[in-house]
């Protein structure tokens, strides 16, 4: 997904976590530290299923990831998160003309000699046509915040595209065509312009790239099997194969550690450090990260609607036992979205300490009574919020226990349900529940961009199904801040775009920041060169190897 979707400034991969060295004597017949270790395969693990390949129709971070591997861009990002140009020749900045000294007029130069993973060329073609998908509304897109900016397109030769804007849009660099974030990947025109629209296609169960490598098969329920593409423009990679295994379960991934069938989990939960940092054939990396983890509520929804109940629930959530108790105290207790390591951290917002006395004195003088068991009531409404929740995540269960133990003491109940990852991060369309309005609560983590553009999740025109502000939150100093954002071109600038925004997010509780998450990786000891940013974590594949 975007903010994910999609994903703390990175540190050197050498920062990881102290693990035991395995002192098991001889290495393997191929020089490996670990016996079981299959030479130039490496299979991995995110505790998620997917229901799409094609990242343009279905925005989830474990997608983001295979798609870092195998699908086009015109933008990727290095270790240290800055832009590295993919099938550009150059980014455009205001310096080297390639955008306006007005902000609206953006040039696109593209490499030549490009080849789709099926051998077909890629030109500007491609790049047109994606742009005019991504706007045909007969699409199932998640949101299409700047790309509704684009009022013309030239493409004055098969290599060059120029877009003129409506308005300035700074953070096109991230959203159009890049993969951090889990945004949209350019399409291949020959393969998919005879359909009227691309939500139910063949194409998006194996889809055709511009990556290191090539999906091979999708096994539903079983896994994704990726290959060396050999088109590839910057020539092979040293792994021969990458393998996504579907484990929708974090215990199982656990498991599947220690039978040594797998040789990285992706963004393990705190929960699971201590075990996995016990395991000497794996080593742990936790360094910093652009995730937070959140409650989020439907404002649509009366009961939550109301601010006195969401700063109640904000005073009444333990935040720090849950950080304490579940996450191990891995994560930075905060009140704002941003990420600490983040540019525009906004300094001076303190943390909102918990206190049952001054949540339930709120409620009290909202007019909340407490009625039969307890809970809640004020005209005839009883304070009993639907929950919804990802099956197959024991620690974010125990979590959701901590919260109803504690909202219990202040008058507030919980019905929870729980669905399939990929069910629950489906497009609107598709009946996704996070997009849905079937629940007054859920739980998750979003990732920042490099930036501080919160438009696709805070703003007042993102409400499902036009985007993924699954808060029905409309604030409208917040929402002109964020606005201001796209005119300024600056990092400073922009800051102060996000510090109104994050006052105002801080002021309102729609949603409550349970912590600034950190990257955990646990790999196996074999894996070599594997560096990866918080931005997008695969696109910097090419020398890694096992």
């Amino acid at each position: 997904m975007k903010r994910f979707a999609v994903l703390a400034l990175a540190l050197a991969f050498s920062f990881t976590a102290c693990s035991r060295v395995q002192k098991s004597g001889a290495l393997g017949p191929n020089g490996q530290i670990n016996a079981w270790t299959i030479p130039h395969v490496l299979r991995y693990a995110t505790a998620e299923d997917i229901s799409s390949l094609n990242p343009v129709l279905t925005q989830q971070t474990t997608l983001g990831l295979m798609s870092s591997l195998t699908m086009a861009w015109l933008t990727k990002w290095n270790a240290q998160n800055k832009p590295i140009p993919e099938l550009l020749t150059v980014e455009p900045t205001k310096a080297n003309g390639g955008i306006s000294p007005d902000g609206k007029t953006i040039t696109w130069h593209l490499r030549h000699g490009v080849r789709w993973s099926d051998g077909a060329p890629f030109t500007a073609d491609d790049v047109v046509w994606s742009i005019h998908a991504i706007m045909n509304p007969a699409n199932d897109i998640v949101s299409r915040t700047g790309w509704d900016l684009i009022d013309k397109i030239q493409e004055p030769n098969k290599y060059t595209v120029i877009l003129h804007l409506k308005h300035p849009y700074s953070p096109f660099i991230t959203t159009f065509f890049s993969s951090a974030d889990a945004n949209p990947c350019v399409l291949p025109k020959h393969l998919l312009a005879k359909y009227p629209n691309i939500n139910n296609v063949a194409y998006n169960s194996l889809p055709v790239g511009i990556g290191p490598f090539k999906y091979e098969r999708w096994n539903r329920g079983q896994d994704v099997v990726m290959v060396p593409n050999p088109y590839y423009f910057r020539g092979l990679p040293k792994l021969k194969k990458v393998i996504f295994e579907i484990i929708p379960n974090r215990d199982t991934v656990l498991t599947q550690m220690q039978a040594k069938q797998l040789d990285l989990w992706m963004y393990v939960s705190p929960a699971y450090v201590s075990r996995l940092k016990a395991m000497t054939p794996f080593k742990v990396s936790v360094k910093p990260d652009y995730y937070y983890d959140h409650i989020d509520f439907n404002l649509s929804h009366p009961k939550v609607a109301s601010l006195a109940v969401r700063r109640a629930l904000l005073y009444a959530t333990p935040r720090s036992r849950i950080n304490r108790k579940i996450r191990h105290n891995i994560g930075n207790l905060q009140d704002q979205p941003n990420p600490k390591t983040a540019p525009y951290w906004v300094h001076g917002i303190g943390f909102t300490q918990y206190s049952i006395a001054k949540a339930n004195a709120i409620l009290d003088k909202a007019g909340w009574k407490r009625g039969p068991g307890g809970i809640r009531e004020k005209n005839g409404v009883r304070l009993v919020l639907d929950l919804a929740t990802v099956v197959g995540l024991p620690d974010t269960d125990n979590i959701i226990e901590l919260m109803r133990e504690s909202w219990k003491k202040i008058g507030v109940g919980l019905s929870v349900r729980h669905y399939s990852s990929a069910e629950f991060f489906a497009p609107f369309q598709n009946g996704g529940i996070v997009y849905g309005n079937s629940w007054d609560v859920t739980l998750f983590a979003w990732g920042n961009d490099p930036l501080g553009d919160y438009s696709f999740i805070y703003g007042c025109n993102q409400f499902p199904p036009n985007g993924q502000n699954d808060l029905r939150w409309c604030d409208p100093k917040a929402d002109a801040a964020m606005k201001a954002l796209f005119s300024h071109f600056t990092q400073r600038e922009r800051n102060a775009d996000v510090a109104i925004l994050t006052k105002q997010f801080v002021k309102e509780v729609p949603s409550i920041i349970t912590d600034g998450r950190m990257a955990i990786y646990a790999y196996n000891r074999d894996l070599k060169h594997f560096h990866p940013g918080v931005l997008a974590p695969f696109d910097n594949m090419m020398k890694v190897d096992i």
